[in-house]
């Protein structure tokens, strides 16, 4: 039920490019940023009240919901900033920052948000607030610090970012909405478009399997196959040994590429972000209770994962999205790219019951098989020297 539940709020990931041609019609990409930012705020804000609530499943999927469809939309617009004031050469240099900082998140919020909620928890259980209500209590500080940091980055990005270009002139809502048949007539016939389907879908094909079900696997206890951790465990991990490494990964990767070009690059980049995936069988069949090998699996996660996802953002910028519609274009391929992440992280949480930890990571590994072979033969339209603007 978590993972079904968690992954659904993929879904604006997913249909994002139905929109995202309408973001040039009003105001700059700036503007949109900002104006996203601040609902995204509120919505962790309306989380923070509602999970004290009795029934706080529905409102709390709710502010999710408000968060997801807010932060799809500053997906896109971000996205488009990044292509319009960047040459090629300069998108290959930063994309490895690019993408620590995309995925940055991921660490914030499994790693120092779990340990700080965890740390919380005790203190308030020591004072002797019942177990319950502690939990809540230490979701709720958590939840409004996070809303705070994130007005602050808007204050920040209200002076810092650029404005990504001007709305377009003379342009109505109906344009819009013509225009959008005409954008997804253009990204279905562009050269090699199925092969890169096909390629985007594989890539996070694994990755998505096993997303949803990490955590979990790390706090079951070990009689159910897990490996017993606690959440201050498990966001002390996350937060200094995964973030440090998924750090240095993103950025070795994005200087690597610009150093030796995507093509000659991708395929290792594809083996190093499996690395994971190994890394996790090998723990749920020993389940070692070792600080330093669980902490070094996670090193091992992490590194792999940043220095890898970075090959599939600039291949989609740099082979999918160039032509007129760029920045839809790149939004339709990252919207692909989620629904795969989407559907597999649906069924994971079945596949993982129906088999154990053991088999459904050995399964997982099974499954990139054919993304090895789709990486080591996918075409390139366009050349990816490094002084190409």
């Amino acid at each position: 039920e978590i993972a079904f539940y968690t992954s659904w709020l993929y879904l604006p990931w997913v249909i994002k490019p139905v929109w995202s041609p309408l973001i040039d019609l009003a105001q700059s990409k700036r503007w949109w940023i900002l104006c996203m930012e601040l609902l995204v705020a509120i919505a962790i804000a309306g989380v923070a009240f509602t999970i004290p609530l009795p029934h706080f499943l529905i409102p709390t999927l709710a502010c999710f919901w408000l968060m997801a469809f807010s932060s799809a939309t500053h997906d896109i617009a971000a996205d488009g900033v990044y292509m319009s004031e960047l040459t090629t050469q300069d998108q290959a240099k930063y994309i490895g920052w690019q993408g620590a900082f995309y995925n940055l998140a991921k660490l914030v919020a499994t790693g120092g948000l779990v340990w700080l909620a965890g740390w919380l928890y005790e203190g308030f259980s020591t004072s002797g607030t019942a177990s319950f209500d502690a939990y809540v209590r230490s979701w709720t500080v958590v939840l409004l610090l996070l809303c705070v940091t994130l007005v602050a980055l808007g204050l920040y990005h209200l002076r810092a970012l650029p404005s990504g270009g001007s709305a377009s002139e003379g342009c109505s809502l109906r344009d819009g909405l013509s225009g959008l048949k005409e954008v997804i007539a253009a990204f279905f016939t562009k050269r090699h478009i199925w092969y890169y389907i096909a390629f985007i879908i594989l890539y996070r094909l694994g990755e998505g399997f096993v997303m949803k079900i990490v955590p979990l696997f790390l706090k079951a206890d070990t009689a159910s196959g897990g490996l017993g951790l606690t959440n201050q465990q498990i966001g002390l991990y996350y937060g200094t040994f995964g973030a440090g490494a998924f750090l240095l990964g993103s950025l070795l990767a994005g200087y690597y590429i610009a150093r030796r070009g995507l093509r000659r690059t991708l395929f290792t980049l594809r083996c190093i972000f499996n690395l994971p995936f190994g890394v996790y069988a090998l723990l749920a069949w020993f389940q070692p209770q070792s600080m330093w090998i669980v902490g070094g699996g996670i090193v091992v996660e992490y590194f792999g994962y940043g220095f890898g996802f970075v090959g599939l953002t600039l291949f989609m910028m740099q082979q999918v999205a160039p032509g007129r519609h760029q920045m839809a274009h790149y939004a339709f391929a990252s919207g692909i790219m989620n629904l795969s992440v989407m559907l597999t992280g649906m069924a994971s949480g079945f596949l993982s019951d129906l088999m154990s930890y053991r088999i459904f990571f050995l399964a997982v590994m099974l499954a990139t098989i054919p993304a090895f072979v789709i990486t080591r033969l996918v075409p390139f339209t366009y050349d990816d020297k490094p002084n190409d603007k």
